[in-house]
């Protein structure tokens, strides 16, 4: 069984134990049958008891006459992550992780919603996946390897500091406002409180110093924080071997990419996933258009925004960038071609277009090989 388990089609006639999780944080809900108009044994168990969810299984398999047949499991992606998975599948059962998102609701009217209702849908539609079909009835997920999924905590947590940092003083120059001062941020931020004075030419009070000072030592910490792990992104930059480390590497060697952009696509995106076309690529990053057709009526309604975030996010970023450090790109040359001249709302339209054109190309570059046409390399690779 591989990390991304797939299920055999062909076999769907076979006998087979179907479990469908509905998982909470107090206890888990197991509704399990052997096919799609049987019977159902339903099981609760507590939160994250391996020992008891095998032996409700087994109990389930026993109930319905399948002892010693194929199991087949799905559940949610949630907050629980992928290490009910791959428990799952060391114990020999072949599991599916389903995106949420995917699941289709009925949205005319109110309707009932419990863990038992969830659970028996959840079962129906693993029930029609291993019937196979035209229409899918969800997107499963691809789960990570632990090394892959351990990868993305470094950028993860360096981006949750500085967004933490930035929360921290503009809090700070709203209280300074409120007082008729200016604040120029973190690196200028006045040691002395005491000697500060409002609009009205009096000390800050004593409550506003104290929390001031709090709310600077915590900038402090983040700071120092922020800085131990961008050298620790430095030295794995430098000296990892692993493929996320070397295909940031190469696309460090563009122009335009600097550190954060390269270190992210590479651990975060292109180094777990393997991409059959580029479709896909713009998919994945919550890229892809969502046209919209019935009759005569044809309209564009937009990006989908169903892929990666940190990964959609980094590649506007980069898209601008590109413009800016890649004036005679193909990519640039296209974008000014096709929306330089327009007004605001047309050129960021525009950049959504180029940041998937551009994702597809650095997928080519780090995969193949295959410079985007016209991109220039760095000439200084040092890390800053």
């Amino acid at each position: 069984m591989t990390a991304t388990t797939r299920l055999d089609h062909s076999t769907a006639s076979e006998p087979a134990l179907c479990v469908a999780f509905e998982l909470g944080e107090g206890r888990w809900k197991l509704t399990m049958s052997g096919h799609s108009a049987g019977a159902l044994v339903r099981r609760t168990v507590p939160a994250r008891d391996v020992g008891r969810v095998l032996e409700a299984i087994e109990a389930g398999a026993r109930r319905l006459d399948l002892a010693g047949q194929r199991v087949v499991s799905c559940y949610e992606a949630g907050r629980d992550g992928f290490w009910l998975h791959r428990c799952l599948v060391g114990h020999g059962i072949e599991n599916l992780v389903v995106d949420s998102a995917s699941i289709e609701v009925n949205r005319r009217k109110r309707r009932a919603k419990s863990d038992r209702l969830d659970g028996e849908a959840l079962l129906d539609l693993l029930h029609r996946h291993r019937a196979g079909g035209r229409k899918k009835p969800w997107s499963v997920v691809r789960v990570p390897s632990v090394e892959e999924e351990d990868a993305r905590h470094l950028h993860r947590e360096l981006g949750a500091a500085k967004r933490d940092r930035t929360r921290v003083t503009n809090r700070m120059k709203g209280l300074l406002a409120n007082q008729g001062i200016g604040f120029a941020g973190e690196r200028g931020a006045p040691r002395r409180w005491e000697s500060l004075r409002t609009g009205e030419g009096r000390a800050l009070p004593p409550g506003l110093r104290a929390r001031l000072s709090r709310d600077q030592a915590q900038v402090d910490f983040l700071t120092e924080r922020i800085r131990e792990l961008e050298a620790d992104r430095r030295r794995l930059f430098r000296e990892g071997r692993s493929r996320a480390a070397e295909q940031a590497r190469r696309l460090y060697t563009l122009r335009a990419i600097g550190a954060n952009g390269a270190w992210l696509l590479g651990s975060e995106f292109f180094a777990w996933r393997s991409f059959r076309n580029g479709k896909e690529v713009g998919s994945l990053a919550g890229l892809a258009p969502t046209p919209h057709q019935s009759g005569e009526t044809e309209r564009e309604r937009g990006v989908g925004k169903d892929g990666n975030r940190h990964v959609r996010g980094v590649a506007i970023e980069l898209a601008w960038a590109w413009l800016r450090f890649q004036p005679e790109s193909a990519l640039s040359r296209w974008y000014t071609r096709r929306f330089g001249h327009g007004g605001p709302r047309l050129r960021k339209i525009g950049i959504v277009a180029l940041a998937r054109k551009l994702l597809v190309s650095l997928w080519r570059y780090v995969e193949r090989g295959v410079v985007p046409e016209g991109a220039r390399l760095k000439t200084d690779l040092r890390l800053h």
